[in-house]
């Protein structure tokens, strides 16, 4: 990633931004999901490729394999699944606590676009046992303004563990 001169995004886009991420976690930590859905431009491309461990030089993510490959009509269906009795992973639903963190803002490919990077870490429980998740990555977006606010065009979700040791993803990242 190359140098962005300062000044290239102004100080109130920056905080914009970061509080734009900040009602996210918010809407998906408070299992409001139908909201969360609708912060998605409806051509959205939310992905999750696998991470592998590697020898050097070869890459160590796998974008022709990924936990998840979404659009806006599958996103949809899941956060309504998600209210129903056959949401088996999250029944009884998860505790989670989104931290959202590094917010790099830059300009993006297209006029008005953002190219966002957040670092993320999502603690999880269930159950009464005391055991939980951490899941740790990054999330390269980009956002486009509708109106006065920002929606999300392209989720690109990098996960650092290559064995995962939850059972599940039923939630979202």
């Amino acid at each position: 990633m190359t140098a962005v001169p300062i000044g290239a995004i102004d100080l109130a886009t920056r905080i914009e931004i970061q509080d734009f991420y900040y009602h996210e976690a918010e809407l998906l930590d408070d299992r409001r999901w139908e909201e969360w859905v609708d912060l998605f431009a409806p051509e959205i491309e939310y992905t999750a490729p696998i991470r592998v461990t590697r020898k050097s030089p070869a890459p160590d993510i796998i974008d022709e394999l990924g936990h998840f490959d979404d659009n806006k009509a599958s996103l949809e269906l899941r956060a309504k699944r998600l209210r129903t009795d056959v949401a088996w992973a999250e029944d009884p639903p998860s505790h989670t606590r989104r931290l959202i963190t590094n917010v790099r803002v830059r300009p993006g490919d297209e006029d008005g676009a953002l190219a966002v990077r957040t670092n993320f870490l999502l603690y999880r429980s269930r159950g009464d046992m005391g055991a939980f998740d951490l899941i740790v990555g990054e999330r390269q977006d980009v956002l486009r303004r509708a109106g006065d606010s920002w929606l999300i065009a392209k989720r690109r979700i990098i996960i650092d563990q290559s064995s995962m040791s939850t059972k599940n993803l039923g939630v979202f990242l």
